[in-house]
């Protein structure tokens, strides 16, 4: 039998990896590294390697939550065209929404699931109903932070085949205007994390409401046994 505190150490791991993110952000301004005149230079340098070194960094900067996305989208519609841009730009990001998602699953979500054992957000046909649709509500919501998403998602059952794809789908029409408009798009960050927390709360409030209390008459699309929400990857 696993040790029970499996759990609890996984998800301290991951608050560790995320406030050390945060820390050196604040610490060494690696934000500032993310402005689209020095991302030009960089991809300017980088030749051939400029769309890799592209996608790597947007991938970066989805899972490094403090890192401004932003930037690269405005210098990726600059150096490469709107097009390509917004290619390697939807690319690099769902590399890294993947990321993100893959890293929540793994070390969060056995705690979290603990102390909501039964939610309707950990049956797996369940969460694919509601939540692809508040996944892809969300990517297509500026001032919603693309990544805080990411890692809540994967902290409820939803099957990584309908997360990649709601994101893929929900974040085209805003990666195509943040490269063709540019800086005309600037956003607050701070904002923006903030509603992405409140998204996660919805991921486990909206559901629940459903079921208790049969919001909109939809709890009839919810019905679940105990056994479908045991932990599935």
């Amino acid at each position: 039998m696993p040790y029970s505190g499996f759990p609890f150490i996984k998800a301290l791991t991951l608050c560790i990896i995320i406030a050390a993110l945060f820390f050196a952000d604040y610490a060494w301004r690696l934000s500032d590294w993310f402005k689209p005149e020095r991302l030009t230079d960089l991809l300017n340098q980088a030749g051939t390697w400029a769309p890799l070194l592209y996608m790597a960094l947007m991938a970066c900067a989805v899972v490094i939550s403090p890192l401004p996305s932003l930037p690269l989208n405005i210098a990726a519609g600059a150096f490469f065209g709107v097009w390509l841009g917004t290619f390697y730009s939807l690319l690099g990001a769902l590399i890294g929404a993947s990321a993100a998602f893959g890293l929540a699953r793994y070390l969060g979500r056995g705690l979290i699931e603990k102390f909501v054992s039964g939610h309707i957000s950990f049956c797996r046909r369940c969460s694919n109903k509601l939540l692809t649709k508040v996944v892809f509500l969300s990517r297509l919501m500026p001032f919603i932070s693309f990544d805080v998403v990411s890692y809540g998602a994967g902290l409820t059952n939803m099957s990584f085949t309908a997360f990649t794809l709601a994101t893929l789908v929900g974040m085209i029409p805003l990666t195509l205007a943040y490269n063709y408009f540019g800086a005309t798009l600037v956003l607050n960050r701070w904002l923006s994390l903030v509603l992405g927390g409140v998204m996660v709360l919805i991921f486990f409030t909206l559901p629940r409401m459903i079921e208790r209390y049969n919001f909109l008459g939809l709890a009839k699309h919810f019905h679940h046994d105990p056994d479908e929400t045991s932990q599935e990857v």
